[in-house]
């Protein structure tokens, strides 16, 4: 059976435009570390070992694509430099690395578990993503889950009108 999916045009899709900016190896790693509270260039290159010139390069894509902004600051008899920010646009990535880290403690932890967790600062319970409609029905299982074309959709070039099972 030929998947309905095949009839839509993936040039619009925001899953790809969402991971031009977060695909690269290290973009992750340098969201943790201003989510943890590590926003300094050199704390993040040392706690890190991500090399100089590729974490200039993150940074700079980061700012440059509004999830974070630079902030002066000099210590006593430096220079002045440059701490990174979350904004409102990095901010509301949140869920996506505690769905990450939600996966990795499940698949990949050490034995003896997580070297991190999240959780409520007002009762301190554990943090996790949960799938849940617009109605409020939390989702058991991603097969309860049907992707099917939103607003933003477009047909195929040559795709008029879906086609039969069995239709070329």
């Amino acid at each position: 059976m030929r998947p309905a999916a095949l009839d839509w045009s993936v040039e619009n899709c925001t899953i790809t435009r969402a991971m031009e900016i977060l695909g690269e190896r290290w973009t992750l790693v340098v969201l943790r570390e201003v989510f943890t509270g590590v926003r300094r260039f050199d704390d993040m290159r040392v706690r890190t070992g991500i090399p100089r010139q590729v974490l200039t390069n993150r940074l700079a894509a980061l700012v440059e694509h509004g999830l974070l902004r630079r902030e002066p600051y000099r210590e006593p008899g430096a220079r002045e430099r440059h701490e990174y920010r979350l904004t409102d646009k990095g901010l509301d990535l949140w869920p996506v690395l505690v769905a990450v880290l939600g996966w990795g403690d499940r698949y990949l932890a050490d034995p003896e578990g997580s070297p991190v967790s999240v959780g409520h600062r007002d009762c301190g319970a554990e943090v996790h993503v949960e799938l849940r409609c617009a109605a409020g029905h939390e989702l058991a299982t991603p097969r309860d889950v049907v992707p099917r074309p939103g607003p933003g959709a477009r047909r195929r070039a040559g795709e008029d009108r879906p086609r039969a099972a069995g239709e070329r």
